[in-house]
């Protein structure tokens, strides 16, 4: 992709108009590669880091960023040999999107999907510690011990599972609403986490990851990240240049 004067490039990522964007240049809030740029300075959106603030901008109109609410029996895959629904079914746009980690048939929530391999692979990575909340249904009351478990660590047959944060968020009659903040995203780590302990999943339904909140999209919806989302996960992987 040929350079632009960077005020154009950023009115066409939508951060602001063409005057507002050479307003943000002439304040000397705008960096192309981490450095100061000049009204009338110029960048390649295909490979520049354009940063506002100091908050990275997607400024590459191939790059495709989105949240999708995944109901349970749909699969994180882009194609199922066994003709199960799938998360692309659910996203009708001509780019070839994944998906950024997987959430298991039954499990439902925020699934970020991309063409960003770079950022997936960070986001996915265990040495990042990218926080993913999830709320998990379990018959009730859960005891004390319980949370201080999952907190220690259970061992499961592929290593030591922990969560980072766990608190009881509701308890009703026979049912109890519980919220874990995990770093990993082994396979099916939280089912196996709670029936290691005893605890029974009845629902589980992920709504953060990164810094980035489900909110209320209807289930089976999808939407674009907003830029401000978009640099939290940059900053959610230390990459805020």
């Amino acid at each position: 992709m040929a350079e632009q004067r960077v005020q154009k490039v950023l009115a066409a990522a939508g951060v602001a108009s063409r005057r507002a964007s050479e307003e943000l240049i002439g304040q000397g809030r705008v960096t192309v590669n981490g450095r100061v740029v000049e009204l009338g300075g110029k960048c390649d959106p295909a490979i520049d880091v354009v940063a506002v603030d100091g908050e990275r901008v997607n400024v590459d109109p191939d790059r495709v960023y989105l949240m999708l609410n995944k109901p349970r029996g749909v699969v994180t895959t882009t194609d199922d040999p066994e003709g199960r629904p799938t998360v692309s079914e659910l996203v009708n746009l001509p780019q070839r999107l994944f998906p950024v980690g997987r959430l298991d048939q039954d499990t439902e929530g925020l699934l970020l999907m991309t063409n960003d391999g770079e950022l997936t692979n960070q986001l996915t990575h265990p040495s990042f510690e990218v926080e993913r909340v999830y709320v998990v249904l379990v018959p009730g009351p859960v005891r004390k011990k319980s949370l201080a478990q999952l907190r220690e660590g259970v061992e499961l047959e592929d290593g030591i599972a922990r969560a980072k944060r766990v608190r009881v968020l509701d308890t009703q009659r026979s049912k109890a609403l519980l919220e874990l903040v995990m770093t990993e995203g082994r396979k099916r780590e939280i089912r196996r986490m709670l029936g290691a302990i005893g605890l029974r999943v009845e629902r589980l339904a992920r709504v953060s990851y990164g810094g980035v909140e489900l909110g209320d999209l209807r289930q089976g919806n999808w939407r674009f990240l907003t830029q401000p989302e978009i640099s939290r996960l940059y900053a959610a992987v230390g990459d805020e240049s």
